[in-house]
């Protein structure tokens, strides 16, 4: 890996497709939610997700624990979280900047399980996110419009398990070494189906369950766009930069996430932003920038205790 390595036009390319991809993921869900339930959906999408890929990539060479969590908190933690909060009461716009306070509970997790220092950067980063938040749950507490305090509530549950999914990848290569990522993920994506699954024949009501049946075809769409291209495309690409390059060069570019899925949100789905809501969704960019910042020009996030 050479930090002067230029970015050729595929990596360039790599990295548009990966963050419109990204981006326009949570618009993706919402159209996926208009005939399934969250349940349903999250099964769907890691179906997709773990076949056929499996067939053809080798298991990662990580315990079998790493694997189980992984896919438990990615799976039904965090993307079941964000499922229900996208049914209940939250903008797919306003979701895509949300989500992204996963940066910082990373960082309280890392201080708390794995005995980490926060940098700089991501100090002045909170102090924005928590403004951020703030906006929104002030916006929030206010009667009407698309966001709910339970919406707000689960999309930071989604960003909270998403931190722990994280926690997990840094210490399952603490234990196991270095290993193929895509074949991580991949071979996680095989744990959350059956908790979907029986979560579904459990929770969902009775008319729901002919929805796999009667689902139209833009339903099935939305479920092959979140496995195949969202999960299995987006983090097989974003693994191969990450190979090429240091994270500093490319972790820049996902501030493009929030940005597209802001306006993906509002063009394809007519969705309302608040003029509190822009202020809480500016300053959780401005705290992403911080973040990121930092990194680009050499101030770690993290160190060691």
């Amino acid at each position: 890996m050479n930090a002067r390595t230029p970015l050729e036009p595929r990596d360039l390319a790599s990295i548009l497709l990966v963050v419109a991809t990204w981006g326009v993921n949570f618009v993706v869900m919402k159209v996926g939610l208009a005939s399934l339930t969250p349940l349903q959906l999250g099964a769907g999408r890691y179906l997709f997700a773990f076949l056929p890929l499996a067939l053809f990539i080798r298991p990662p060479r990580v315990p079998v624990r790493w694997l189980l969590a992984f896919g438990l908190a990615q799976g039904v933690g965090q993307f079941g979280l964000l499922f229900v909060a996208l049914q209940v009461g939250m903008s797919a716009a306003l979701a895509s900047v949300l989500v992204q306070t996963q940066v910082f509970f990373s960082a309280l997790f890392g201080v708390t399980l794995l005995h980490e220092r926060i940098g700089a950067p991501l100090k002045v980063g909170m102090v924005f996110a928590a403004a951020g938040l703030a906006c929104f749950a002030w916006e929030s507490s206010a009667a009407g419009g698309e966001v709910s305090a339970g919406g707000l509530v689960l999309t930071l549950g989604s960003a909270v398990m998403w931190a722990a999914s994280n926690i997990v990848v840094r210490k399952a290569r603490r234990a196991a070494g270095d290993f193929d990522p895509l074949a991580f993920v991949v071979w996680c994506g095989g744990v959350p189906i059956l908790p979907f699954f029986v979560l579904s024949g459990w929770l969902d009501p009775a008319a729901a369950h002919a929805n796999w049946l009667h689902a139209p075809w833009s339903a099935w769409l939305a479920i092959a766009f979140l496995g195949w291209i969202a999960t299995d495309l987006g983090y097989g690409l974003w693994t191969r930069l990450l190979q090429r390059f240091p994270a500093s060069r490319v972790a820049p570019f996902s501030l493009g996430v929030p940005l597209i899925g802001l306006a993906a949100g509002i063009l394809f789905l007519g969705e309302e932003v608040r003029p509190l809501q822009w202020a809480g969704a500016a300053l959780v960019l401005c705290a992403l920038a911080c973040v990121v910042a930092g990194a680009r020009f050499g101030r770690p996030f993290f160190s060691r205790a």
